[in-house]
């Protein structure tokens, strides 16, 4: 341990004073001097909505156009293109089970390729899935009526309703648009296949990597979330590996989505930090947390998130401990684009959230290396920014 602290402050040190320094917030005694900051298109907000799933991978993926295509001039995507398919998918996929399977507004990293591969993607600008002077997202009204219809479509005992589905697109239409199928886009014609093909990604490519001791390590399982609909599977590694998985893809030029717990004390966007202290008495909570929205939930109050504190050393036993007793859930998706070290060497990774551009890092947040031990559902990137060694026991 002594080594690798030592080398963490040899790292801090060949950052030298030309690496630039940020604050989590204006009066903060945290100084993060930045190590790696890849590129990524402006923040956005999901509004009031749980689509968290959806801009955060679609931003991970505009930073992967930018890096294939060497270019820093972002290809913003629709992520309601994504959110309409998925929506629809997932309905039908609720009205075949009986409704034994999961139907609400939250989603997983996996919704991503399904809906691309299977039905291409077009830009936000061609579709941006807001009404006519609406510039807020709000699918709360929307979705009670789309619940409505998926509970009728099988009640009558005589199996599926054939009317159902048209009823729900109606819907769908009314209140995020109807789907182009046709369009332009800087000067060239496009359907939503070719557009995705035009963009030079491979959906193929890119893989989702867990850690739970529930299943064995070194092999697939299928992420056990309420929002994995889709039942689609991560590769199961060691806490030690994902973590190092995340800052070897930085390093190496590369994104990562993150799929992770913000329900904890610690996280507060507000305050543009995520953190595990040692104390939980550190932290004092006003109010209710309300993940899925731009006013980032519950106030959080405490010094540790303006001055340095020891935090918890995160265990493998630990962190499985916090998801089966269900302190560990999946809530949030968010975007890993950096990562910085601070005065003691300890790392934190950059995160671009999709809840405005309020707090003071606007629209950022630093997330220690505990933080993301402890509460991390799943990454999704490349799996060429995987470690050869780890590739090679997963068999990609």
């Amino acid at each position: 341990m002594k080594l690798i602290f030592t080398l963490f402050l040899c790292l801090g040190f060949a950052i030298g004073t030309n690496a630039q320094s940020f604050k989590n917030t204006k009066d903060s005694k945290y100084n993060f001097k930045q190590v790696q900051r890849l590129s990524a298109s402006p923040v956005e907000s999901q509004g009031r909505t749980g689509t968290c799933w959806s801009f955060s991978a679609l931003s991970f993926l505009e930073s992967e156009i930018m890096r294939i295509k060497k270019s820093d001039d972002p290809i913003v995507l629709s992520e309601m293109f994504i959110v309409r398919k998925a929506y629809e998918e997932k309905a039908k996929k609720y009205v075949r089970m009986d409704g034994r399977t999961n139907f609400g507004e939250g989603g997983a990293f996996h919704d991503i390729p399904f809906v691309i591969k299977n039905f291409g993607i077009v830009p936000r600008s061609v579709y941006s899935g807001l009404k006519k002077r609406k510039d807020v997202y709000n699918h709360g009204g929307m979705f009670d009526r789309l619940d409505s219809i998926v509970q009728q479509a099988n009640l009558s005992g005589n199996g599926i309703q054939a009317e159902w589905l048209a009823a729900y697109n109606a819907e769908l239409d009314n209140g995020i648009g109807v789907l182009p199928t046709n369009f332009k886009y800087k000067g060239s014609n496009y359907t939503p296949r070719t557009f995705y093909n035009s963009l030079g990604i491979d959906m193929n490519n890119y893989v989702s990597l867990t850690s739970f001791t529930n299943h064995k390590i070194y092999q697939k399982c299928m992420l056990q979330i309420p929002d994995n609909w889709l039942w689609d599977v991560s590769y199961n590694i060691k806490v030690n590996e994902l973590f190092e998985s995340t800052l070897h893809a930085l390093k190496s030029g590369y994104t990562v989505a993150w799929g992770a717990d913000v329900s904890e004390d610690g996280f507060s966007f507000r305050n543009g930090i995520a953190i595990v202290p040692a104390s939980d008495a550190q932290i004092k909570v006003e109010g209710k947390d309300n993940k899925n929205f731009s006013d980032a939930g519950a106030d959080k109050y405490s010094a540790a998130f303006l001055n340095p504190v020891r935090e918890v050393e995160v265990t493998q036993e630990m962190r499985q401990k916090a998801y089966d007793e269900k302190q560990t859930t999946d809530d949030h998706g968010m975007h890993i684009i950096g990562y910085s070290v601070d005065r003691k060497g300890r790392y934190f990774f950059l995160v671009k959230n999709s809840w405005g551009t309020s707090n003071y890092p606007e629209g950022y947040l630093y997330v220690s290396e505990a933080y993301f031990k402890l509460k991390t559902i799943n990454i999704y990137l490349h799996k060429e920014a995987i470690q050869d060694q780890l590739r090679t026991k997963l068999g990609l």
